[in-house]
């Protein structure tokens, strides 16, 4: 069993002994937690807030759990129901509320469920905030409310329409174009929320032919929920036999988004984000973030467009405070989270469905040609494992000072790029392991970049 705490929330596996997995007396300890935490950080003792889920199995359970412990601090709910991660973002600051609870293990297992936090924007509590909770949570600082303030808990079915309405307004979208391309699209929802989602998303943005898999939302994956090109074969197989346009791949939540070319290969998650900024920099000049580990194709592409490209520590929260402090017009991540502030600060697969499409719709070009016009590269992620006593930091900065003559960045690790090629190690809060993510121009020359990194650590052990 695992039970993982973060600044960004708890997940688990679900069961076990309290403490280990994910169980019913976890959930309630930390939503008291965070429910505790965000009525002290607005001041208040009353207040809403929203809470939506994907399809897993436990979905309901925990939620129960959830909407009950927060009603019994005294906070009413507005409960969502099965919603997209993006949705119940923009759910919080529609009603106005203090925060969030989105009940999702993003692209975990089905075993897995999480608690992922939000603050009054919307957007994930930033590092000091979940520290608090936590804290909070280990020092067990709650007071329920008296049976007179006990909160209320309402549904609100209509916050998927909403969010699709609000994607559609961008002026970026053009559906009109969209319709009269009369494209056939093939979507993959892993059977999770977004098997409702997307489709609904297409049909609004005038799309007929729709080829749907896996979009019953059973919560019952029909096959690993990373939107991975080894997890991909039975759209890729569709998209060939089907003749269609164009395929879209969301995780459970629908905040990752992976694009099948209309030849069935894939896209390459990495570079959703790219093709997208591609299409909004050519109409809107601005700058862009992804985080250090993401493919450097974006940074080419907005230079290209006359912008400024920053890059971020790795996870949502850093990229979309990066963005705000540069004032980027598009960010996300090289795992197909594309953000699009015009909407909102979070990964949205649904903006990125409908600001690809109008990119197709008004270029005339397949992806496949829009793919060849992208700058190449190749990434190899790969990992070092090492002694649990071993003292990571001390030797990432021996590392640092062995490349004290290139361009390094150590907001996140220690990431160095060379003029052609760039390498990122990371370790691991988790594990005894050191990530490695090297980008180059091909795939053999981006693995003999980690192969050298780790001879590196080897000799500096």
């Amino acid at each position: 069993m695992a039970l993982i705490k973060s600044i960004s929330g708890i997940r688990g596996t679900i069961g076990g002994v309290p403490g280990e997995g994910l169980g019913a007396i976890d959930i309630v300890k930390f939503t008291e937690a965070y429910g505790t935490f965000i009525m002290r950080e607005a001041g208040v003792d009353r207040g809403t807030v929203v809470v939506g889920r994907d399809a897993r199995v436990t979905g309901g359970m925990v939620s129960s759990l959830v909407c009950g412990t927060l009603s019994a601090l005294g906070l009413d709910v507005v409960n969502l129901g099965m919603a997209t991660t993006p949705t119940t973002e923009i759910a919080v600051t529609e009603h106005h509320a203090l925060g969030g609870i989105i009940i999702t293990a993003s692209h975990n297992p089905a075993q897995w469920n999480a608690l992922k936090l939000l603050n009054a924007d919307g957007e994930f509590l930033n590092d000091r905030q979940g520290k608090e909770v936590i804290r909070i949570a280990e020092q067990e600082e709650i007071s329920f409310a008296d049976y007179t303030r006990v909160g209320q808990i309402y549904t609100d079915t209509t916050a998927l329409l909403s969010h699709i309405r609000k994607v559609l307004d961008l002026r970026l979208v053009d559906t009109k174009a969209i319709a009269g391309a009369n494209f056939t699209v093939a979507v993959d929802a892993v059977n999770s929320i977004g098997g409702v989602a997307v489709p609904m998303l297409l049909r609004a943005l005038g799309v007929k032919n729709i080829i749907e898999l896996n979009c019953a939302p059973t919560g019952k994956f029909s096959h690993n929920p990373e939107p991975l090109p080894e997890n991909l074969t039975e759209i890729s197989e569709v998209m060939r036999r089907e003749k269609a346009d164009v395929g879209f791949v969301v995780d459970p939540d629908v905040d990752r988004l992976a694009i099948i070319m209309e030849n069935g290969e894939c896209f390459v998650e990495e570079y959703t984000l790219v093709a997208v900024s591609d299409y909004v920099l050519a109409n809107t000049p601005g700058n862009t973030v992804s985080n250090l580990s993401s493919s450097r194709a974006l940074r080419d592409v907005t230079r290209a467009h006359g912008g400024e490209y920053n890059a971020a520590a790795v996870g949502e929260v850093n990229v979309v405070a990066k963005m705000k402090e540069t004032g980027a017009i598009i960010g996300g991540e090289g795992n197909g989270g594309v953000i699009y502030p015009e909407l909102h600060y979070g990964r949205d697969a649904l903006a990125g469905i409908a600001l690809f499409l109008s990119y197709m719709a008004k270029s005339g070009k397949r992806p496949t040609d829009m793919r060849r016009e992208l700058p190449e590269y190749c990434i190899s992620k790969n990992k070092i494992q090492l002694d649990p006593a071993t003292d990571v930091d001390a030797l990432l900065r021996k590392v640092k000072e062995h490349f004290a003559g290139e361009e390094v960045n150590d907001i996140d690790g220690v990431k160095i790029d060379f003029p052609e090629s760039w390498v990122h190690l990371r370790k691991s809060n988790t594990e005894p392991i050191v990530r490695i993510y090297s980008e180059a121009a091909t795939v053999g020359e981006a693995e003999k970049l980690a192969e050298e990194m780790k001879r590196l650590f080897d000799s500096l052990c």
